[in-house]
């Protein structure tokens, strides 16, 4: 499956990465290993060590180094082997393992997988909501067998709140609500709206308005390249203004394991100005979210998958609703990319030997 290299993928929250072990995970087909050094910098190395290629991820962390538990070959962050503890201790000079350019952002670990000189930190898209130092974040995480596209598709439609989650997070307003997609460069924005609805009891805590009334909810999604959702959710009693309201905002993060699983990361946050009370409700909300995720998401897109099997997405000729604008435009923006960036890779390679030539 084709991926897009060159941007900035999650690749877990940043208190799954300890100096304590490392932490195996594929990202994009490949094996990943996760560390942090003696001064807590997070690093992420190839997970398969040059010698005779067992995964690093099984190996022991020691100050600034990753020491293969196989024959005690050490690597530090960048990769390169520090020490061989055999012979003479000379180093051959292909021990080294490709290292990936990490940042610590967001409560989260970002990994860029592409042409590392192309690395920006400042094309993170931004998370704020997930600052620790501002915000009580409730985390959570989930393995899902099913293609990453298939998530963005389900975050980008939230009409099938109405049916899929009935009495969990929709109500019988959702499929009607007014919708917008809106197009910012490479971002993509999905619009909701409802109104006179009756949501679920727990959500009226969370969106701080009076419980059993009819409000006016709107849901609104951003959508960064490749699969990055942060989304806006909040609620008004009926006929009153938004602004008197207040987003709670949900951030869902997905990153492709391989071409038929999915890392999903997803959380939801309250300001540290609400005290305790504000730490106490993002755990009780999270915990709540996370059963509708894993009870019905979770099943209804590996079903999916397990339906679609390896066959291409848009070749089963899917019919197409509403609901559905804002994930098909995802998807378009996605491959634009992804053709943008292959086409550059083959102007680059096909330009290598007539330069060679010349």
């Amino acid at each position: 499956m084709a991926y897009l290299m060159n941007c900035w993928y999650v690749a877990a929250w940043n208190h799954e990465v300890t100096n304590e072990r490392p932490l195996a995970r594929t990202l994009l087909d490949r094996p990943v290993v996760l560390f942090r050094d003696a001064t807590g910098t997070a690093q992420a190395l190839f997970d398969r060590c040059p010698h005779r290629f067992a995964p690093l991820s099984l190996g022991t962390l020691d100050g600034d180094t990753l020491r293969c538990a196989y024959h005690g070959l050490e690597f530090n962050g960048a990769g390169a082997c520090t020490r061989n503890p055999h012979g003479n201790g000379t180093i051959p000079k292909a021990a080294k393992v490709a290292a990936f350019p990490v940042v610590e952002r967001h409560s989260l670990i970002w990994i860029w997988m592409g042409d590392p000189a192309k690395a920006d930190p400042a094309a993170i898209p931004d998370f704020a909501c997930l600052d620790p130092d501002s915000q009580h974040v409730g985390k959570r995480y989930l393995r899902v067998k099913a293609n990453y596209l298939l998530e963005t598709d389900n975050i980008m439609d939230l009409s099938h709140i109405q049916f899929l989650h009935a009495s969990t997070l929709g109500s019988n307003a959702v499929a009607q609500a007014t919708t917008e997609v809106k197009e910012d460069g490479n971002t993509v924005w999905s619009l909701r709206m409802t109104h006179g609805e009756i949501m679920p009891a727990f959500l009226y805590q969370a969106m701080g308005v009076e419980s059993g009334i009819p409000v006016d909810r709107w849901i609104d999604v951003r959508w960064n390249a490749p699969a990055n959702m942060l989304l806006l959710a909040g609620a008004v009693p009926g006929g009153r203004p938004r602004g008197e309201g207040r987003d709670t905002p949900t951030c869902h993060l997905f990153t492709p394991e391989t071409a038929r699983t999915t890392h999903y990361w997803f959380s939801i946050s309250f300001p540290k100005a609400m005290g305790p009370f504000g730490a106490q409700l993002a755990e009780e909300q999270i915990e709540g979210l996370s059963v509708p995720f894993r009870t019905e998401d979770l099943p209804m897109l590996e079903a999916q998958q397990n339906a679609i099997g390896d066959a291409d997405f848009w070749s089963l000729k899917p019919i197409l609703l509403a609901g559905d604008a804002a994930g098909v435009r995802a998807r378009r923006v996605l491959e634009r990319l992804i053709a943008a960036e292959q086409t550059a890779q083959d102007t680059i390679a096909k330009a290598a030997p007539e330069a060679a030539g010349a």
